[in-house]
Parts: structure tokens; C-alpha cells; sequence
């Protein structure tokens, strides 16, 4: 069987080799043709001539290129001919001097070159082939001398200067005319081989001397030209003229001769077929000569007939031919086509055997390895069984790993806040203030801080691995945000005399980040910078704007650096490098890289003379999801607010630290009267914080401040009173807000469309101002009344069809959504926010206006609610119901069992 498929493949190779013998016996020779002639009829005659003499040589493959008389467009045609490894090249220069260059270069590269019809300024070519422009000159002037009866004065009109013909013509002629002194060419005129170079100077020379007997032109356009002024002047008889080139064309030479235009024109023969054959010549270094001359005769009247009807015949037969060679080729191409398909079919066949004899013997190769296979897949199937058990063994030692650092650091939390709360109450203590034990409390202050963010960035990494974060970015400017974090490092700074500078050219320019992560890139970048940066040292952040649409955050400091070899690692979780010397977490930098990456960035490292950090973030948003968008006001509080982890932490230190301090409700007016904005300030802020706005920013105040009352009136810049507290009641965020309207229309039509569009309470102008201060604490009032009501009955809530308020709908779903998750205990702050559309600031303001208490408080309360339901149904001890609801430990919920109940668990089960 095996001797069966090598000889299949044997059949395969041999059919493959017949097919490129084939290809290769098709080799052609390359000709390549740059065309220059000067005139259409010229150019058509010499490529008529030249194409059928290749048509009549299938193994040449032509290719004429046309310069069009552009001495540029010709040398790249040729260097193209050059780069394409021609096999021989024949040209037609326009100008001897700009080709030499270039044929010289053809000759290095060892491909050889026939010049046609004009010389170069060098003997560097392999052949010329051409008429002998110099007895073509002789030949003019001979049949002048021969024919001449007159004055024996003579115009000459030469070609253009730089032309090898119109110099060989002219001095051929001189040489003739020197020769009988009778004769003298009186003038001589500069053309450019075309017609219109003639007339003007003629017409000036004939004017001055009319009395010229014959005008000797290079080219037969030119003397037509010449024939054409002397008959404007009248002159056309008097004067004889002789051209050279002797075309069979309309306006060529021969017709011009019959039509007694002209006295007599040289024939300039194209030699096209003769320089093909030249040409091959050459390629097959057959013995040439170096110049190769054409013939040529004068046409006069006496043979411009017969020569032609000579030409006549010439051109029918190459039409003919032509005609015969384009059939050739359709019969070339049929049998080709044909040709192929045979051994396409032969090739096929050729398949076709081999396959079915592959087949038969791939049967029984199968059906023998089939049964190895079953066994090495049976082996396969198990050894992969016991790998995945023992990834699933190594996940959850990893994630228990996991749990347990995760659970302590919440349980970090709380000791540290406390620490802290008491810290700050003595530092504002005014006994110690001024002495030197202030010093020590605030360095316990300052660790206290260290260690909790220590603490976040551990939550933190646990988030990156499970992908719980989500980026919510807002428009920032870059640099104020910079500004704000710098200050937190600037006594650090002045301490140690470290040089800490921030340079931005554009101090206005806004980025797209989500101000809580980006806070800790920074931190994280700037804690590394003085950690490692000696006193005395430097530490820069520079912000460039590029042209990429991009923004590059530069952290560079003179610290000891990063080992070179190291530096690819630096990104890596718990990486130190090798001299780092001081005590390090190893997950900033790593953290730094992710939060960088959520924003669709990148961050990267240099380490020379100290490090530099490079943040480079894109400008706008349209690299981000609409999803990863958030309102200005939303992100204002971003960097407290990634400090409310889960329904376990304590609320953000900083949010509790300025609902304590400030006693005051807060009021947005919104009034576009600046007076009045005036009046209301002064009189209200004794006992508010007062706030305003013109009505422009309405919307974007309010949900930035989240005020206890606002004031609005009804005709305003932008939106009038009605469509924003009709847009405030509507957002969840602002539905709980009380608003009074300040309006001087007072009819009923507008009463009813302020109670329509929400308004809690409508006073029209001139108002008093003790109606007013009323009205508020009215309202407050109200809202404290509704706050205790949801308190005390927030667990026995009824729909809202009953109640009929936003806030009273809000709460049922909250609720429903917080037992629906009471006894998971991985269910989060993060989760009910997201279930409700809100983000956790935004639910933690919410529900502390509405029922007094923050939001991890009433979960807790919630769980005891629970907690009390299992303690009654006696199905559960109190450890397992203290863990299956969350808790930490049994003595914090025996703890916080006791302060909501005033007893402990197990007294409360005692009592049943």
C-alpha cells in the first residue's frame, strides 16, 4: 500500500513540473521602448512600425513608453524600465545632455541600450540607429545649389537648442553652403521644432529683407509654418522652401511637396522595424556595428507621387498585417484557454486517482489508529478531570485566602474610624492646642490615614480581581484636580525642602475621569515619589496636551530609581523591587495600572536619575460607554465616596464628619433678581446655609447640593419655576426636596399649575418675610413629621396606591430589594444602589433624608428585623444566624442586637 501512495505522489510532482516547464518555456524578451518623437504622425508611424515588427516575434514582449516630449517623464520611464529588469531598451531622446546620465546608468546595470534617431553627449550606448543628420544637411543643400536661380539668400530654421539632429543638419548644410560662395544664409532662426516658434521672427526678417530665395527648415512642420508667414506678407511665390522628414500623413511632407507648398523635404526614415531587429540583435550579442545609419532621398514633384503610393501600399500591408496578427492572437488565446482546460482536466484526473487510492488505504490507517485514539482520549478525559479538581481546590484556597484578608480588613474599619473620630476631636481640643503633645496626636492622625487607605487598596485589589468596578466618569479640570491632591503632600514637602512643582500650560483643560479612582493613581504615584525621593530632592508633575488628542500626566521625581532589568515587573501585584529597602504593600502600582486602564489610558515607566510615570489619558468621551458617564455633580463627591464599601463598613469618615459639623439646613434659591437674591441671603443665612442660582444651573445646583428646601421663582432666564420643580419632583435624587415658589402672579389658573408641577408651597410676591421663615420651618417640620412616620414604620410600609408619593414607593422597593438579600451575606451598599438606578452617595443622602439614619444603619436594622424572626422560629442558633446574615462575629451582632432591642440575642430567645 505504501508503494500505491508514492507513486500517487510521484504522478502529482510530475504533473506539477509539466505545468511550470510549460510556464517557463514562456519566458518572453523584455523590450522597453521610451518614445520621444516630436510630432503625432511621427510617433504614430514609428510605433506602427515597430509593433509589427514585434507582432511578427512572439517570443518579444514590447513595452513603448511616451514621454510626450518631457525630458523629466522620460528619465523616470526609462529608470523604471531599469527597476523592472528589461532585457534590452531602445530610446528616443528628446535632448542629448539630460539622457546621458541615465543610459549611462542602464549600461552599469548590465542591460543594453540602442539609441535612435538622436546622439547622447557620450559614446557609452551599445548602438545608435538612425539617419545621418549631417547628409541630411548636405543633402538640403546640394538640392538648393542644383536648383537655385535667384540670389542664392537663404533662411535656415534649425530645431531646438541641445538637439544632436538640429546641430548635425545645421552644420551638414554649413558645409555644403561655405563651399559656393554665391550662396549665404543670411539668417538663421532658433525654433523648437514646432510651427508657432517660426512665425513671429520670420515675419520681423522678412519685413527687413524680403528679397530670400529659399528657406531651408529642419522639420516639415516648420517650414509650412514658414510658408504660412511669407503668404500673409505675400511672399509665398517669390520664396522656395525645403523641409525634412518627408511624412505620408495629412500635412506631412509628401502632401505638401504635391500640393506646391513646399519645394522639396528630405525623407527622415523611422526605422521602427529595423531597431527591433537591432534591438535582438543585442540580446543575443550577434556581432553589430556601433552606428547603424538609415538611407534617405529628397521628394520633390518629379517622385512625391510615386514614393507615395509606395508608402500606401507599405501602410495597407501593415495594416494587414496587423489585422492577420490580431486573429493570430484571438486563435493564440482560444487555444490557450483550451490548452489549460486540458491540463486542468489532467490534473484533476490526476487528483481524483490519487484521492481514491489515498482513501482506501486512509480507511484502513483509520480504522487501526481509532482504537489508539479511544485510549489516548480516555487517558486525555481523566487526566483533565483531575486537573480541574485541582483548580477548583487552588480557587477556593485562593478565595478563601481572599475572604479572610478581605473580611479583616473590615473589620480594620471600624476600630480605625473610632481611632480617628477621637483623634480629630482632640486635635480641635482648644487644652492641647499649643503644646507639645498636639505633634503626637497628629502623627497618630496621619497614620490613622495611612493605615486606612492601606486598608481601601486591599478592598480595592479584591475588586479588581472580581471586576466589580465600574468606571463613572465626569468633565474635570485636570489641573485644579491636580492642585487639590498636591495639597495633601505639600507639608510633607516643605518638611523634608523637597522642590514639589505642578506645570500645565492649559490650566482650563477638562478630562473625562472618575475623580475617586484617579485620586488614588495619584496618591498611590505621589506616595511612591516621597517615599523613595531623599530630602533636598524634586518632585514634578508636568500636564502637556498633544496633538493626538491625548493628555499626558508626567510623575517624575530624583529618587533611587527602578533596576533596569526590572522595570517590566514593576506592574505586577506585590512586586518590590530589589532595592527597595522599605516596608511596601507591592499592589499601589498594580492598582494604579488598572484604574488607569478602566479610563481606556495607559501607564508606563521610565528610570533614569529617579522615575518617571507617564499617565496619558484621552480627551472627551466618546471612548467611553454611555454607561461610564455621570453628571458633574454625581463625581464631585467621587473621592469620599469609594470609602462606602458594603452594608459591613461604616459610612464615608468625611460625608459623617460634615453632616456632624453642620447643624444648619441648607436652602437653594433660585432667582434671577440679584436684589432680592441679595435680601433673602442676608436674612436667611443666620439660620441657613443658603445657597443660589439664576435659574441657568438650576438643575445641576440642586443635584449637586441635595438642599432641605428650595426657593424658586417662576419667570427665570432658561427654564421657567414650573419646569424645573415639575423635572426636580420627577429624579429620584430630588423627589424628596421641598419647594416653595416666589411668584407676583397670583390668579388661580397659576396656583393650580404650580400644585401641578409639584410645588409644596406657592407665596406671591410682595411677600412677608415672617411668612416665609414660616413657611420653611413649616415645610422642615413636615419633612421631619414624614421622617419619623417612615422610622417607625418602615418595615410595615404600604404600596404606594395607598400613600400615593415617590418616597413612599422608593422605600417599599428598597425594602423589598433589602429582604429579598437579607441573608446574602456578599450582597453590598454597591448592589442595592445599582438595583435601585442611583449611585451610593446619591442613596446614602436620599435615605438620610427621608428617614434619618444612613443606609448601612437601616440594612443593620433590617438584619435584626430578621435576626428576631429566626431567634422566634427557634430553627437556628445564634452563631449560624449572626454569620447566615452577614455579621462578622456572633459578639458584634450580640452587640448590635442589644443596642437596637435593648437586650441580648439570647435573652430575646429567653423571653419567648
Amino acid at each position: 500500500m505504501n508503494h500505491i501512495v508514492k507513486y500517487t505522489f510521484v504522478l502529482l510532482v510530475v504533473s506539477f513540473s509539466l505545468v511550470s516547464c510549460k510556464q517557463k518555456s514562456g519566458n518572453k524578451i523584455k523590450v522597453g521602448f521610451s518614445q520621444a518623437m516630436t510630432t503625432d504622425d511621427w510617433r504614430k508611424q514609428m510605433n506602427s512600425s515597430i509593433k509589427v515588427e514585434a507582432s511578427l516575434r512572439p517570443e518579444v514582449n514590447l513595452t513603448i513608453q511616451d514621454a510626450n516630449n518631457n525630458v523629466e517623464k522620460q528619465i523616470e520611464d526609462i529608470e523604471r524600465f531599469i527597476s523592472n529588469r528589461v532585457d534590452v531598451i531602445i530610446v528616443s531622446p528628446i535632448e542629448s545632455k539630460p539622457l546621458t546620465a541615465v543610459v549611462e546608468k542602464s549600461i552599469k546595470a548590465g542591460i543594453p541600450v540602442l539609441i535612435v534617431d538622436r546622439k547622447i553627449d557620450s559614446e557609452n550606448y551599445t548602438a545608435y540607429l538612425g539617419a545621418d543628420n549631417i547628409e541630411i544637411g548636405r543633402i538640403a543643400a546640394r538640392y538648393i545649389i542644383s536648383h537655385s536661380k535667384g540670389s542664392g539668400t537663404i533662411i535656415e530654421i534649425t530645431g531646438s537648442n541641445g538637439s544632436s539632429p538640429a546641430y548635425e543638419r545645421s552644420l551638414g548644410f554649413e558645409q555644403i553652403i561655405n563651399e559656393n560662395k554665391r550662396y549665404k544664409v543670411v539668417n538663421t532662426i532658433h525654433g523648437d521644432w514646432e510651427g508657432e516658434s517660426v512665425k513671429a521672427p520670420l515675419k520681423t526678417i522678412l519685413l527687413q529683407n524680403p528679397d530670400i530665395e529659399y528657406i531651408f527648415a529642419h522639420n516639415d512642420r516648420m517650414a509650412l509654418s514658414a510658408w504660412e508667414t511669407a503668404k500673409i506678407l505675400g511672399l509665398e511665390k517669390k520664396i522656395k522652401f525645403i523641409g525634412v522628414d518627408g511624412l505620408n500623413t495629412v500635412n506631412g511632407g509628401i502632401e505638401l511637396v504635391k500640393g506646391g507648398v513646399l519645394d522639396g523635404t528630405i525623407l527622415y526614415p523611422t526605422g521602427g522595424n529595423e531597431a527591433l531587429k537591432l534591438a535582438l540583435k543585442m540580446y543575443n550579442k550577434e556581432p553589430i556595428s556601433k552606428n547603424n545609419i538609415l538611407n534617405t532621398i529628397v521628394i520633390d514633384q518629379n517622385n512625391a507621387e510615386i514614393i507615395e503610393n509606395q508608402m500606401d501600399k507599405v501602410d495597407q500591408q501593415q495594416k494587414v498585417i496587423e489585422s492577420q496578427q490580431g486573429a493570430i492572437k484571438v486563435q493564440e488565446r482560444e487555444y490557450a484557454s483550451q490548452n489549460n482546460l486540458v491540463r486542468l482536466l489532467s490534473f484533476f484526473l490526476v487528483i481524483i486517482l490519487s484521492l481514491t487510492i489515498y482513501s482506501i488505504y486512509s480507511t484502513i490507517s483509520i480504522s487501526r489508529k481509532k482504537k489508539q485514539l479511544e485510549k489516548i482520549n480516555q487517558t486525555v478525559i481523566d487526566q483533565n478531570d483531575e486537573i480541574q479538581k485541582m483548580s477548583e481546590i487552588a480557587k477556593k484556597s485562593n478565595e478563601a485566602r481572599l475572604n479572610f484578608f478581605t473580611g479583616l480588613s473590615h473589620e480594620f474599619k471600624t476600630p480605625i474610624t473610632l481611632i480617628m473620630s477621637y483623634v480629630e476631636s482632640l486635635i480641635e481640643n482648644d487644652k492641647i492646642k499649643g503644646t507639645a503633645l498636639i505633634e503626637e496626636v497628629k502623627l497618630i492622625h496621619k497614620n490613622s490615614n495611612r493605615l486606612l487607605r492601606l486598608i481601601n487598596q486591599l478592598l480595592d485589589f479584591r475588586k479588581i480581581e472580581e471586576q466589580k468596578f465600574s468606571l463613572r466618569a465626569s468633565n474635570t479640570k485636570i489641573y485644579d484636580f491636580s492642585t487639590d491632591v498636591m495639597a495633601n503632600f505639600k507639608g510633607e514637602a516643605a518638611r523634608r525642602n523637597i522642590d514639589f512643582q505642578l506645570t500645565c500650560k492649559n490650566k482650563n483643560m477638562e478630562l473625562f475621569i472618575d475623580r475617586g479612582l484617579m485620586d488614588k493613581v495619584y496618591f498611590n504615584l505621589l506616595s511612591n515619589a516621597f517615599k523613595f525621593t531623599p530630602d533636598n530632592g524634586k518632585i514634578a508633575i508636568s500636564i502637556v496636551e498633544n496633538s493626538d488628542d491625548t493628555v499626558k500626566i508626567c510623575f517624575k521625581d530624583s529618587g533611587i530609581g527602578i533596576p533596569e532589568n526590572e522595570l517590566d515587573m514593576v506592574f505586577n501585584p506585590f512586586f518590590r523591587a530589589s532595592n527597595n529597602n522599605k516596608n511596601s504593600s507591592g499592589i499601589g502600582l498594580y492598582l494604579s495600572e488598572e484604574f488607569v486602564e478602566l479610563h481606556h489610558g495607559k501607564i508606563e515607566l521610565k528610570s533614569k536619575q529617579g522615575c518617571e510615570f507617564t499617565v496619558t489619558l484621552l480627551k472627551g468621551n466618546k471612548h467611553l460607554k454611555s454607561s461610564e458617564i455621570v453628571d458633574k455633580s454625581e463625581n464631585l463627591n467621587a473621592v469620599s465616596d469609594f470609602l462606602i464599601d458594603n452594608i459591613n463598613s461604616d459610612i464615608d469618615l468625611e460625608i459623617a464628619k460634615v453632616h456632624s459639623e453642620s447643624e444648619k439646613h441648607t436652602l437653594l434659591i433660585i432667582e434671577d433678581n440679584v436684589e432680592l437674591v441679595s435680601f433673602l441671603k442676608v436674612k436667611l443665612s443666620n439660620e441657613y446655609l443658603v445657597y443660589f442660582s439664576d435659574g441657568s444651573d438650576a438643575i445641576e445646583k440642586a443635584m449637586e447640593i441635595i438642599p432641605d428646601v428650595i426657593i424658586c421663582d417662576i419667570n427665570l432666564v432658561d427654564k421657567n419655576g414650573y419646569e424645573i420643580s415639575k423635572e426636580l419632583k420627577k429624579d429620584l435624587r430630588t423627589s424628596h426636596i421641598p419647594i416653595i415658589v416666589l411668584t407676583a402672579q397670583s390668579n388661580k389658573e397659576s396656583v393650580l399649575k404650580g400644585l401641578q408641577s409639584g410645588v409644596d408651597q406657592y407665596l406671591t410676591k410682595p411677600f412677608s418675610l415672617s411668612v416665609l421663615r414660616e413657611s420653611i420651618s413649616s415645610l422642615l417640620f413636615n419633612r421631619e413629621k414624614l421622617r419619623y412616620y417612615y422610622t417607625n414604620n418602615i418595615y410595615r410600609i404600604e404600596h404606594e396606591s395607598k400613600f400615593g408619593n415617590q418616597e413612599q414607593s422608593f422605600i417599599t422597593k428598597m425594602n423589598d430589594i433589602i429582604n429579598l438579600n437579607v441573608e446574602n451575606p456578599k450582597f453590598s451598599v454597591e448592589d442595592l444602589a445599582e438595583k435601585l438606578n442611583v449611585s451610593r452617595v446619591q442613596l446614602y443622602r436620599k435615605v438620610k433624608a427621608i428617614i434619618g439614619i444612613n443606609i448601612s444603619d437601616h440594612i443593620n436594622n433590617v438584619k435584626l428585623e430578621k435576626a428576631a424572626e429566626l431567634l422566634k422560629s427557634n430553627t437556628m442558633n445564634i452563631s449560624e444566624i449572626a454569620y447566615s446574615l452577614g455579621f462578622s462575629t456572633p459578639n458584634y451582632f450580640s452587640t448590635a442586637f442589644k443596642n437596637k432591642f435593648g437586650i441580648s440575642p439570647k435573652e430575646y430567645k429567653s423571653s419567648l
